[in-house]
């Protein structure tokens, strides 16, 4: 079963996403959602996204894609900064911290490792972005991904409700030699297209 994670894993390819990619982004992020709505009931999971507001997160942030051959199959958002759901005081100290949020894995595609290949190049994109943390926070319910993160490496780190919303924080702390004292800004230059060395 591994070796073919790991060979469906291989045939993936990675990008930042570009405005024509936000009705595609929002395809597989309302499939996610309707799927965890049959799994797990309605909550605030069940949001549906719209192309418009997807395009404003390409325009405002740093939107990581997976694609299978031409097929969009997962996505991530990169921001420096920090979602108002989030509380400092819960984190290790970071002079740079990066948020990933709105995470997504094509429920035809889910527990082949993608998503665990797309976290992978989200660090890699992270240390490039000279940041020395990764954050994000996740359901605390049976919908939420902590399993999920805690199996990619992130460590739980507080846990807080946010609007009746129950929370968790979870934190992945990079190690990044070539930190400096500023961000560059989300117009920085965009790394190249690369092909996935596996699952981790």
């Amino acid at each position: 079963m591994a070796a073919v994670a790991k060979r469906r894993t291989a045939r993936l390819t990675f990008g930042i996403a570009e405005l024509s990619d936000a009705a595609a982004i929002a395809v597989v992020r309302n499939r996610a959602a309707e799927q965890l709505t049959i799994n797990f009931g309605g909550g605030h999971w069940s949001s549906i996204c719209t192309r418009q507001a997807v395009a404003q997160g390409i325009r405002s942030s740093r939107v990581l894609v997976a694609r299978r051959g031409r097929t969009l199959v997962a996505t991530l958002r990169l921001m420096t900064r920090k979602p108002w759901a989030i509380g400092r005081k819960h984190f290790a100290p970071s002079t740079h911290p990066i948020y990933l949020v709105d995470m997504a894995v094509d429920p035809a595609c889910q527990r082949e490792g993608v998503g665990r290949a797309l976290i992978e190049e989200a660090t890699r994109v992270a240390k490039g972005w000279l940041g020395d943390a990764l954050r994000l926070d996740a359901y605390d319910a049976p919908a939420g991904a902590g399993t999920f993160y805690r199996k990619c490496g992130f460590r739980e780190v507080g846990r807080a409700t946010y609007r009746a919303t129950p929370l968790i924080y979870f934190e992945f702390l990079l190690e990044n030699p070539e930190r400096q004292d500023v961000v560059p800004p989300i117009t920085a230059r965009r790394p190249s297209r690369r092909r996935s060395p596996g699952v981790l």
